[in-house]
C-alpha cells in the first residue's frame, strides 16, 4: 500500500470555504491485534475520508506492563493496539508521514512515553517535530474516578503531566499535551453539573501547577493556556448536552480571563473534541443505537459557537463486542452526510437569542461554579480525589440514574420499554457482527517482546538511526530516568534517551513505579448513598427478605459476596453498582477495585469465606481468565461456591464460560440489577441445595428459571 498523504489540519470555524464553515476533524477511535494490523486500518480509514487519526492502545500499553506480564494476560490487543517499544510504534505508522498527520492518543498514565516514541519516529521519518499535530489525553484525574488506567500515585502523575506540558510548549508548540477528559466522568454517571465541574476543577489543578512549577516563563503562560484541550461526552438529551456545551464555554472563558488574566481571545478559546456516548448504547435492539449517534452528533455540531473541533462517534454494535471496519466506517459516514450533505455549515449559531437555551446554560454554568467552589475549599481536585468524595458522588449519580432506569421513569427504547421487536438482519448471525481478536496473536505477541529485549543493543537493530550515537544502551537509559525522577529534573528528556535505546513500555513504568509507587484510587463503594428504595412490596424488598432468609438457613449472619475485577480492564462502573445494591440488599460485600489477578481473587475469596463470586470484565479478556479463576477455586477447596461473570460478552463466549462452570452471565441486557442480585441469590440457594431451585420474586416466594434463559 502507498504511503498516505494528508492535508488535515485544525478546524476553524470561522475559515470558510465557498461560504461554509469547515468541517471538524473526523475521527474513528481504533487500533487492535498488532502495530501492523492497526496500521492497515489507519491507512483504510484515512483512504475513506477520515481526516484525523485516533489511536486506540490496548490496556498492558495504558497501564505500563509488557505483553509478557502476568496481568496483562488476555488483554494483549484486545481493546486497543500493544505498543512495547519503538519497533511496534515504526511499524504503527509505517506509510504514515506524521508531519502532516493529526494524531490524537487516548494514553494517560504512560503518555510521556507514548509520546516520546511518536516524537522518534518523526524523526527518524525526517519531520520537523515542531509541526506535529495531536493531542495526548494525558488526563490522570478521570482515571482516578472512572477508567482506572492510572498507576502513580496523584503528586508524581500531575508531575508528568506538567513537565509533558512545559516540553511540547517549547519543542512541540502545535501539540495538545493535555486533553482534559469529561467522557468518562459521563460513562461513570456524572451528571452535566459534574461534568463540567470536574473537568474544569482538574485543568484548574493542571494549570496552577504549570504556573507555579517555574518550567514555563510568566510571559509564556498564555500559549500553555492555548494548548489545553478537552474531550467530552455527548448524550442522547441533545438539547441538554448542546446546553452543556455552550456552558463549558462560558466557564472557562472565565476561569482563563478571572483566575489567569489571559487577554488573547484565541489563547481562551474553548476547544474540545468529543466521542458521542457509549454508556447508553444497548444490546437489545442494537440498531437503535444508530439514531442515538446521530442525535449525540448533533449536540456537539449544531451550536457553531460551542462546535467540536473534532469528533469520533461509536459503532452500533459496541455493546456486543468489538466493531468491524463496516461498522466504523458506517459511524464514519453519519459523520461526512452531515458534513458534507446538509446546510449546517452555512450558518451562525442557531441557538444565539434563544431564551430558553440562554436560561438553561446560565443554570449549568451557575450550579458548576458552585460545585468548584466546594472542590477548591476542599484543597483542590487532588484532595477531592484521595478523599473518595469525586469518586463516591459518581457512584451515586449512576447507581440513581440505574435507579430510574429500572423503575421506568428514565425510558430506553428496546431496553424497558418498546420491548417487542422483528428479527434484526444485523444481529442474525452474533457470532459474526463483531470483529473477534486471534487468541494466538498475544503469544506471538508475548514472544516478539522477549526478542526484542534480547536483540535491541546489537548494531544491527541501529540500522534506523540517522545517527547511532543518538541511541543510548537500554540499561543506561533507564538508570538515568530513575535518576532524574529522584530530582525534579523535567522527565521528558530521559524519557526520549530510554526510548531511542529500545526501552519498553513495562521497564518505562516499572523503574518509575520505583521511585513513585503506585495507587489505589478509592472505589466509592462504601460511601455511595442508597439509590434503590425498599419500600414494602419493592423488589429489592422481596430480595432483601430472601438474603436474610438464606444466610439464616445457612447459619451466617450475612450472605457474602465477592465483587472481583481480573486484569487490566478499570472500567468499574457496572462492578460498582452490583457492589452498591448488593450491599443494600443485606449482603456483606467484599469489593478491592480493580486490577486482581486470578490468583488474588481467588485468595480472598476463600480467606473471606464468601457464598458467591462475582467477576466483572469488559475487556474481552474473559476467555482467558475467568477459567483460571475457576480452576484455582477448585484447586483452593472451593468449587462448590458459585461464579458468576457479567461484561461484553458475546454469545458463543457466554456458553463456553457456563460449559466451564459459570453458574450465570449477565451482558448489557441484564440491565435489572436488582434482578441479578435475586439471581445471585438463586444461584447460591442452588449451590447449597436448599430450597428454592434458581430465584426468589419480591414475594420471596420460589420461582422457577425460564428454560429459554438457561440457554441463551
Amino acid at each position: 500500500m502507498a504511503p498516505v498523504s494528508s492535508t488535515a489540519g485544525a478546524p476553524g470555524t470561522g475559515a470558510a470555504q465557498n461560504g461554509r464553515d469547515r468541517p471538524w476533524l473526523m475521527r474513528t477511535y481504533a487500533g487492535h491485534s498488532t502495530a501492523e494490523a492497526s496500521n492497515e486500518l489507519y491507512r483504510r480509514n484515512l483512504a475513506k475520508g477520515q481526516t484525523g487519526l485516533s489511536i486506540a492502545f490496548d490496556l498492558p500499553t495504558q497501564t505500563g506492563y509488557d505483553p509478557d506480564h502476568v496481568l496483562a494476560r488476555g488483554e494483549v490487543g484486545r481493546v486497543g493496539v500493544p505498543v512495547s517499544h519503538l519497533g511496534d510504534m515504526r511499524r504503527l505508522f509505517e506509510g504514515i508521514p506524521l508531519e502532516q498527520m493529526n494524531t490524537s492518543m487516548t494514553i494517560n498514565a504512560t503518555a510521556m512515553w507514548l509520546l516520546a516514541l511518536y516524537q522518534v519516529v518523526a524523526e527518524e521519518q525526517g519531520a520537523d517535530i515542531s509541526r506535529l499535530q495531536g493531542t495526548t489525553q494525558n488526563d490522570i484525574v478521570k482515571e482516578y474516578l472512572s477508567r482506572g488506567t492510572h498507576v502513580f500515585p496523584p503528586v508524581p502523575s500531575l508531575r508528568l503531566t506538567t513537565d509533558m506540558i512545559a516540553y511540547t510548549v517549547a519543542h512541540l508548540p502545535r501539540w495538545n499535551p493535555v486533553n482534559i477528559c469529561s467522557y468518562h466522568l459521563q460513562e461513570a454517571g456524572a451528571t452535566p453539573v459534574q461534568e463540567i465541574s470536574y473537568a474544569m476543577a482538574t485543568a484548574v489543578a493542571v494549570l496552577d501547577a504549570v504556573r507555579d512549577g517555574g518550567q514555563v516563563p510568566a510571559e509564556e503562560f498564555g500559549r500553555v493556556v492555548a494548548r489545553i484541550s478537552f474531550f467530552v461526552n455527548a448524550g442522547v438529551r441533545f438539547v441538554e448536552e448542546m446546553c452543556k456545551m455552550r456552558a463549558f464555554t462560558r466557564v472557562w472563558e472565565r476561569i482563563t480571563t478571572e483566575r489567569y488574566g489571559i487577554t488573547d481571545p484565541e489563547q481562551r478559546r474553548f476547544r474540545y473534541g468529543v466521542q458521542v456516548n457509549s454508556l447508553g448504547l444497548t444490546e437489545a435492539q442494537p440498531e437503535n443505537n444508530v439514531q442515538r449517534i446521530v442525535l449525540e452528533m448533533l449536540a456537539v455540531t449544531l451550536s457553531k459557537d460551542a462546535r467540536a473541533r473534532a469528533v469520533q462517534l461509536p459503532a452500533w454494535n459496541e455493546a456486543l463486542g468489538l466493531p468491524r471496519p463496516w461498522d466504523q466506517q458506517w459511524s464514519l459516514r453519519i459523520q461526512q452526510v452531515l458534513a458534507h450533505e446538509s446546510d449546517l455549515l452555512e450558518y451562525e449559531d442557531l441557538f444565539d437569542g434563544s431564551p430558553v437555551v440562554e436560561a438553561k446554560v446560565a443554570a449549568l454554568a451557575e450550579e458548576s461554579w458552585a460545585e468548584i467552589g466546594r472542590i477548591e475549599e476542599m484543597g483542590g481536585v487532588m484532595a477531592a480525589v484521595e478523599s473518595g468524595y469525586l469518586k463516591s458522588r459518581l457512584v451515586s449519580s449512576h447507581a440513581e440514574r440505574r435507579a430510574r432506569i429500572e423503575s421506568g421513569e428514565e425510558r430506553i427504547v428496546g431496553v424497558n420499554c418498546y420491548e417487542t421487536t422483528e428479527p434484526s438482519p444485523l444481529t442474525a448471525d452474533l457470532d459474526t457482527a463483531v470483529m473477534t481478536v486471534d487468541a494466538a496473536g498475544e503469544a506471538a505477541t508475548v514472544e516478539e517482546v522477549r526478542r526484542w529485549r534480547e536483540t535491541r543493543d546489537e548494531p544491527f537493530w541501529r540500522s534506523g538511526a540517522r545517527d547511532p550515537a543518538l541511541y543510548p544502551s537500554a540499561a543506561q537509559a533507564l538508570r538515568q530516568l530513575k535518576e532524574a525522577a529522584a530530582t525534579d529534573a523535567n522527565l521528558m528528556a530521559a524519557t526520549i534517551e530510554c526510548a531511542r535505546a529500545g526501552v519498553t513500555t513495562g521497564e518505562w513504568a516499572g523503574a518509575l513505579r520505583e521511585v513513585f509507587g503506585e495507587f489505589r484510587a478509592p472505589t466509592g463503594v462504601s460511601g455511595a448513598p442508597v439509590a434503590a428504595g425498599a419500600e414494602e412490596g419493592s423488589a429489592l424488598a422481596g430480595v432483601r427478605r430472601g438474603v436474610e432468609r438464606t444466610a439464616a438457613e445457612l447459619g451466617v449472619g450475612k450472605l457474602r459476596l465477592l465483587v472481583g475485577k481480573p486484569g487490566l480492564d478499570g472500567h468499574s462502573n457496572g462492578a460498582e453498582q452490583i457492589a452498591v445494591r448488593a450491599r443494600d440488599a443485606g449482603f456483606e460485600v467484599v469489593y478491592q477495585g480493580i486490577r486482581l489477578t486470578p490468583e488474588e481473587i481467588v485468595a480472598a475469596a476463600v480467606a473471606e469465606d464468601v457464598h458467591c463470586v462475582g467477576l466483572s470484565i469488559l475487556s474481552g479478556s474473559h476467555a482467558e481468565l475467568v477459567p483460571d479463576v475457576l480452576e484455582r477455586m477448585r484447586g483452593a477447596g472451593a468449587g462448590d461456591v458459585p461464579v458468576i461473570v457479567g461484561g461484553i460478552i458475546p454469545s458463543a463466549d457466554a456458553r463456553a464460560l457456563r460449559e466451564a462452570g459459570v453458574a450465570a452471565v449477565f451482558t448489557p441486557k441484564d440491565f435489572g440489577i436488582t434482578d441479578i442480585i435475586g439471581r445471585i441469590v438463586g444461584e447460591i440457594r442452588t449451590a447449597n441445595t436448599l430450597d428454592t431451585p434458581d430465584k426468589l420474586d419480591q414475594h420471596d416466594r420460589p420461582v422457577q428459571r425460564d428454560p429459554q434463559e438457561v440457554t441463551q
